[in-house]
């Protein structure tokens, strides 16, 4: 690495991410600052899924501040709300509400997370190396890292995405969320798993709720929560699955 060069790791607090930092305590590679970005779903409300939110404020952060580790916190200047309900002014859909993110095209990614990121490189005022959390068995990923100012740590490490959830789990720093959930996201993201998705209307109903209401919009670019479903198609079919297992669960009391 260069001389005077600033060292960021870009941080969402996922098992990658978090295994990067962690790795780059363990070997010596200079790192000033951890860098993480929380998209909110309104201005009171973090779209981070709650979880895994009081685990980066509770666990992770406290974490690395006890090792030295300036933790930069950088807020989404648009909101999930703000987006959804942005009117589009070209394009096929012009007139209607943007709504919801497109699976493979997210709007949030580009409009909420990566502006706020990318200014705040820019006031830095000096060249920089980014540590991403992508792992030595993602190929496509890392062929689009220069190794020069974007870098991969895991890569360098030769460690996996397996290896860089042991390492986490090792450091006691492994999120919650990864008990109902392959990846972490935001808990709109149109990419969630079903699992995910029972879990966000069992345990987080209020939010859950919110998606809801986002349905009654009328006038929206696309109707589709994911790939196949409306988000009320969704709230059927999880409503039916837990009505069967009650239905289930009392036969076994009566068999009892």
């Amino acid at each position: 690495m260069e001389k005077g060069m600033k060292h960021i790791a870009s941080c969402s607090f996922g098992k990658d991410s978090l295994a990067t930092v962690l790795l780059a305590l363990e070997h010596g590679e200079p790192l000033d600052e951890v860098v993480y970005c929380e998209v909110m779903f309104d201005e009171y409300t973090s779209g981070e899924v709650p979880e895994h939110r009081d685990f980066i404020l509770d666990c992770a952060i406290p974490f690395l501040e006890r090792n030295g580790i300036r933790v930069v916190k950088l807020l989404s200047p648009m909101t999930y709300i703000q987006s959804f309900y942005r009117v589009l002014k070209r394009g096929a859909n012009i007139g209607k509400l943007n709504s919801w993110p497109l699976c493979g095209h997210c709007c949030i990614q580009r409009d909420c997370k990566l502006p706020p990121i990318k200014a705040y490189k820019r006031a830095q005022g000096r060249d920089t190396v980014q540590y991403i959390g992508i792992s030595a068995d993602e190929d496509e990923r890392l062929a689009r890292l220069d190794g020069v100012r974007k870098v991969s740590l895991l890569a360098k490490y030769g460690k996996t995405e397996a290896d860089a959830a042991e390492i986490c789990k090792a450091a006691g720093l492994l999120s919650p969320v990864y008990r109902f959930a392959k990846r972490n996201g935001c808990f709109f993201c149109p990419n969630a798993s079903m699992s995910e998705l029972r879990h966000l209307r069992t345990y987080h109903r209020d939010l859950w709720d919110r998606l809801l209401e986002c349905q009654k919009a009328p006038n929206k670019a696309t109707e589709l929560f994911n790939r196949n479903y409306r988000i009320d198609e969704l709230d059927e079919r999880l409503r039916a699955e837990c009505a069967q297992l009650s239905l289930f669960d009392e036969s076994l009391s009566s068999a009892a």
